[in-house]
Order: structure tokens, then C-alpha cells, then sequence
């Protein structure tokens, strides 16, 4: 019931950043036409992603840790790394990268960097969540 419930949870995880990051966003800068329009609500959305990584992160991690004899070998323990990597890259864009991107917008400073930035810690919130989805769906299956 654990495992079942640590896989619907990291196909939350899996989803959410896929729909919001690689979807939604892109298609309200495609659609609202001014990056001022879209940026906030981007900013909102990337807010939520950030959330959904890092709950769903620990719980994914904590799931592998206490089966640790059982399934944290070869590429379990690869898929940890990614998911810690993923709730660091969560916690970094949400407290610093955000606050960056806001600050760079009003005072004419380097948003190209910042937005590079937070592009690639949503990546690795991506990645960080595929691992541990490929990982835990791969648990149950004969051997």
C-alpha cells in the first residue's frame, strides 16, 4: 500500500511539473502576448511547482530510505540522488531565484541569467521527479 501510494505520489509530482512547466507557462506567454501579462502568473505557477517538489520530493525520498534494503540498489540510489538534488533545486528556486527574477524585472538587472536560472532548477525538478517515477514503477515488476 506504501508503494503504491509513493507512486501515485510521484506521478503527481511527474505531472504537475510537466503540465505547469512545459504547458501552461509557455502557452500563457504564447497566448497573453506581453510577458508582463504572463510573467506573474508564470511566477504563481512556477510557486506551486516548487511546493509539489519539494512535499512530493520527501515523501518520495523518505519511500526509498525506509525500503532501503529492498529497493535502493544501482539505479534506486541514483534516482535518491536526483530527487534530493530535485527538493534543493525546489527550495533554491522558490527562496532565491524567484526573489532574483522580481528584483533583476524592476531594477534592469540580469533577467536573462535569472530566468536561465530557474529554467534549469525546474529542469532538474523534472528530472528529479521522472527518476523516482521510473524507479518506483519498476519496483513491482517480475523478475
Amino acid at each position: 500500500m506504501l508503494q503504491r501510494f509513493t507512486v501515485m505520489l510521484a506521478a503527481l509530482w511527474w505531472g504537475g511539473v510537466t503540465a505547469l512547466a512545459f504547458v501552461a507557462v509557455p502557452l500563457l506567454f504564447a497566448q497573453l502576448g506581453s510577458p508582463a501579462v504572463a510573467g506573474p502568473v508564470a511566477a504563481s505557477l512556477f510557486v506551486v511547482v516548487s511546493k509539489l517538489s519539494v512535499v512530493a520530493g520527501i515523501g518520495v525520498a523518505w519511500f526509498y530510505i525506509k525500503k532501503w534494503p529492498e529497493t535502493l540498489a544501482g539505479i534506486a540510489r541514483v534516482a535518491l540522488v536526483f530527487v534530493i538534488l530535485a527538493v534543493v533545486a525546489a527550495l533554491v528556486q522558490d527562496t532565491w531565484v524567484a526573489h532574483q527574477i522580481v528584483t533583476a524585472r524592476a531594477t534592469g538587472g540580469n533577467l536573462k541569467l535569472w530566468h536561465g536560472l530557474g529554467s534549469g532548477l525546474v529542469l532538474l525538478q523534472w528530472l528529479g521527479a521522472t527518476c523516482a517515477l521510473w524507479v518506483l514503477t519498476g519496483l513491482s515488476r517480475p523478475r
